[in-house]
């Protein structure tokens, strides 16, 4: 089970949100590609990054501190945030982003996503973000009438590599994963699920990692790491005693 630092990018800054509200962002550092290196000396070979201007602008707004990331982390970059049409997802490829994370676009416009996913094989991640057991979109700011199972069983045959599964309602707050909504999206769809929001401490690795066999690819945990609660390199080694 992959373990998957992340850094989340507001102004060229680290910053982590509360509930995926721009308003509630507490600032961690101000070098990303530092961050990056301070996760890979961790022994970090994945990381999980997040352009939440372009989030909420449907561009890229971050684009130089990305390119610093990749180019001195030395394992793979998932990156997410405003990617919503050809261009961009073609960009961030040629960048060396080793993944594309969708969200928004998965419930506009699921037919491009499906096409960038037969395009860039093993690229794209899809990302369902729930609130109540519906799916967010517009980097959170709006809930659809469309139950996250149903939004994820798009997808089973497009060729995306995994679903990244949020509870925005926990995201940023410590208040430990929603596992058993995890666990049961992971049983309910034929993808790997990866699971994000709330991870509090190695409980929560250890809690996910016993379901790694149900299609529980990763893990992506953010403040616990900024606010010292949880070790990174326990975490990881948590994660691949699950694979073994």
């Amino acid at each position: 089970m992959i373990v998957f630092p992340a850094i989340d990018l507001k102004g060229g800054a680290v910053v982590r949100l509360a509930e995926g509200d721009m308003a509630r962002a507490t600032t961690y550092g101000d070098d990303p590609a530092a961050q990056a290196m301070i996760f890979a000396e961790a022994g970090a070979e994945h990381l999980h990054v997040v352009d939440l201007d372009g989030s909420f602008a449907g561009r890229p707004e971050n684009r130089a501190a990305v390119e610093a990331i990749v180019e001195r982390f030395p394992g793979y970059v998932q990156l997410g945030g405003g990617i919503r049409d050809a261009q961009t997802v073609e960009g961030w490829f040629n960048l060396g982003v080793a993944r594309v994370v969708m969200g928004s676009a998965a419930l506009k416009d699921p037919d491009f996503v499906k096409e960038m996913a037969r395009e860039w094989e093993g690229g794209i991640v899809v990302a369902v973000d729930a609130r109540d057991g519906m799916v967010a979109t517009e980097g959170w700011a709006e809930v659809s009438n469309v139950p996250v199972v149903d939004l994820a069983r798009r997808f089973e045959d497009a060729g995306v590599a995994s679903l990244l599964f949020t509870d925005i309602g926990r995201d940023g707050l410590l208040k430990g994963v929603n596992i058993d909504a995890t666990v049961e999206l992971a049983r309910s769809v034929d993808m790997p699920v990866i699971a994000s929001g709330g991870v509090r401490g190695l409980d929560d690795i250890h809690i996910l990692s016993i379901h790694a066999h149900e299609g529980i690819e990763g893990v992506i945990t953010g403040r616990a790491l900024y606010e010292g609660k949880l070790d990174l390199a326990a975490a990881i080694a948590m994660g691949r005693r699950a694979e073994s």
